[in-house]
């Protein structure tokens, strides 16, 4: 395994999705559905992270909620008969069976707040540890209220046994009996974050594959096709899926004319040209972060990037080597609608918890030169995720402290067991009926990336962007300033309209009566001709 696919498959976001597959019920059942449901969905690009082991864990997370609650069914069958069996004991003591502790459960399930409601809720104290300054968003709380309808139950279910242990013991046994299969998930969970998903280890491990069968091997290979393609497909409703959130984009049209010192015979400007000079000033700024710094300019990666229109089925895309590099030589200098070509520029911050990608498209028809720079930023992933570190550095807790939490989270996770359960067969079966490779053709919807990302950037993280998006920047209006010296054209417009830029405001030249800037305190400036007031 050589290339992005090693270096991201062991990265920190994937690492990181994949212990949200396990604690993010919901995170895990978008991925699931993204990636199997509509397979007829070419994967968005994959950046920073390798979306297989994502998959490969979300598949076996569900796998073993769904054997957890199919025991826990057999449980709540046998408690029901026996329950039944054992005589009248919702008259002689109300709310001790079957039925009061399962009203019970559904309560406690209903009110609790943990990440993504699944059977392994992540505890206040890990969450605190994990997320530091928002305690009170994410954790496990249970009303008040509820927790005096749990001690109610045993009371009764206990002085029920008392006077007549031969009726009541059902109500006992059985939600102890229940609490054995959550205990083992647990315990599964636990051992998957520490052997598999710690910090120290997930690095040094091989490659989390797939489910053997020819479903899952038809799937991974499509995605190791794909995800890191210089190639993806899209729809024009949902442009630049996988590269995150826009961040002050900006474009101009400027008119070629020559200078009249310009030598003659020289030829025309070409999106092409303006390419070639622009990747230099960036490669050097890459090779003089890596030479002085630790910056992670030092990790720049530049290449270009054609995005087709959803047409084909997703099998019949070619993605061999020599067929996208056809389509990059024919779509430089195209300018069409369609098929859309762009010089992609990423940086990956903070162990990929930032992703800054510069998106920069040239043409010059009809003796003009129109620059677009479309800056996206991917957010950092969940930060609810990071309680798998918790989880996996509880390497001193006892047999009885993990009891002790299994009986506490029992009841609301044996609910949650049914839901999942309930779930992962509605899934099973829609996908079956909806036969996804037979689908009519679609683009990428989302990114498995975008879907575990937080919508927040700290002060320090939004620092980092700015200055990443800026440098760049910077380096492009210099690449394009050289391509017009070089070719022989007057730049002076150019300077004018780009002056700005580095502020973080867009100037529109041709706008008549005013000027427009966006971005934080950006400014605008409104000019005349060539007079700028």
């Amino acid at each position: 395994m050589t290339g992005p696919v090693s270096r991201r498959s062991h990265s920190e976001a994937t690492r990181l999705l994949c212990a949200g597959a396990y604690l993010d019920n919901d995170f895990r059942g978008a991925v699931i559905d993204h990636l199997v449901r509509h397979e007829e969905r070419p994967v968005a690009p994959s950046l920073g992270v390798d979306v297989v082991p994502v998959l490969a864990y979300a598949l076996r997370a569900r796998r073993r909620e769904a054997q957890t609650g199919v025991t826990l069914l057999f449980f709540w069958v046998a408690f029901i008969v026996f329950d039944y069996i054992s005589g009248d004991s919702l008259q002689s003591v109300p709310m001790a069976g079957a039925f009061g502790y399962a009203v019970l459960c559904f309560l406690l399930w209903s009110t609790r707040r943990s990440v993504g409601r699944g059977v392994y809720a992540v505890d206040r104290t890990a969450l605190r540890k994990a997320v530091p300054g928002q305690r009170g968003r994410v954790m496990t709380l249970i009303p008040f209220g509820v927790r005096l309808l749990a001690v109610a139950y045993w009371v009764l279910a206990l002085l029920g046994l008392v006077l007549a242990a031969d009726v009541h013991w059902p109500a006992v046994v059985f939600p102890l009996l229940l609490t054995l299969p959550i205990w083992e998930y647990r315990a599964h969970v636990t051992g998957v974050m520490r052997r598999e998903l710690a910090r120290g280890v997930f690095g040094d491990l091989p490659r989390v594959a797939l489910p053997s069968n020819a479903h899952y091997r038809r799937i991974g290979e499509s995605l190791d096709r794909e995800q890191y393609a210089a190639l993806t497909i899209y729809d024009p409703l949902r442009p630049f899926i996988g590269v995150g959130l826009p961040y002050e984009p900006w474009s101009f049209a400027l008119d070629l004319k020559r200078r009249a010192s310009a030598e003659p015979g020289l030829g025309p400007l070409t999106g092409a040209r303006v390419i070639e000079l622009i990747r230099p000033r960036l490669e050097a700024l890459r090779d003089s972060a890596a030479a002085t710094s630790r910056d992670r300019l030092k990790d720049l990666e530049i290449e270009e990037f054609v995005y087709l229109p959803v047409g084909a089925p997703r099998a019949e895309i070619p993605y061999d080597r020599q067929t996208v590099e056809q389509h990059l030589h024919d779509a430089v200098d195209e300018g069409g609608e369609a098929r859309r070509h762009f010089l992609r520029i990423r940086v990956g911050g903070r162990d990929e918890q930032i992703g800054v990608t510069v998106l920069v498209r040239v043409h010059t028809q009809g003796g003009m030169l129109v620059l677009e720079v479309v800056p996206h930023v991917l957010t950092p992933v969940k930060p609810e995720y990071r309680a798998a570190d918790v989880v996996a550095g509880r390497t001193h807790d006892g047999a009885a402290r993990d009891a002790v939490r299994a009986v506490l989270t029992a009841p609301s996770a044996g609910f949650a067991a049914g839901v999942c359960l309930v779930r992962t067969v509605v899934a099973v079966f829609g996908t079956w009926l909806a036969d996804p490779e037979r689908a009519l053709p679609d683009a990428p919807e989302t990114s498995v990336r975008e879907l575990g990302s937080t919508g927040e950037v700290s002060l320090f993280q939004e620092m980092d962007i700015s200055r990443y998006v800026k440098t760049i920047q910077d380096r492009i209006t210099g690449g394009v300033r050289d391509a017009l010296a070089d070719q022989g054209f007057e730049s002076d417009q150019f300077e004018k309209q780009v002056v700005q830029v580095s502020e973080g405001s867009v100037f529109i030249g041709s706008m008549s009566g005013g000027a427009l800037a966006v971005g934080s305190g950006a400014k605008a400036r409104h000019v005349v001709g060539s007079d700028a007031k």
